[in-house]
């Protein structure tokens, strides 16, 4: 079947299965900044974005997608390098195996949470997993970025 989307607001017309989800279809057209990690929703390594919200594309199906833009960490390039010298220097870069889907749910957090607290914070980012750093050298990158106050 084929399908006509908008990966990072270029126009893609690619031939899917009609069970591919939409990790799989992103990453065997290049996007390999989009991983997966449990293939079952769970870890938010896939996180991309669709009509500019988070979505795991590990659970979309590409035949889903008909005319809708994603986005991947390389469409939001110049927000995510800035985010990501706030997790330099809180030191939990660590391995970037999740990342891009990491810093998707961040940047997005910000467009849509105004003044969030530290629990607001953490509740937006429930279902995000890290196997090498501990979550709080990243909620405190995430403070600074955001100027949270009350952390």
């Amino acid at each position: 079947m084929i399908v006509h989307l908008f990966v990072n607001d270029r126009p893609y017309t690619w031939e899917v299965g009609p069970d591919e989800m939409l990790a799989h279809t992103l990453r065997n057209h290049g996007f390999t900044s989009v991983k997966t990690g449990c293939d079952m929703a769970s870890c938010g390594v896939c996180t991309v974005w669709v009509e500019g919200k988070p979505t795991l594309s590990c659970s979309v199906l590409s035949a889903r997608m008909e005319g809708k833009h994603i986005t991947t960490i390389e469409g939001v390039a110049e927000e995510a390098e800035a985010f990501g010298r706030f997790l330099v220097g809180e030191g939990v870069d660590q391995c970037g195996y999740c990342s891009p889907g990491f810093v998707l749910l961040v940047l997005a957090m910000k467009r849509e949470l105004h003044n969030p607290t530290r629990e607001q914070v953490k509740q937006y980012l429930n279902g995000n997993l890290c196997r090498c750093s501990g979550y709080q050298g990243k909620l405190r990158a995430i403070e600074k970025f955001m100027h949270i106050k009350d952390a």
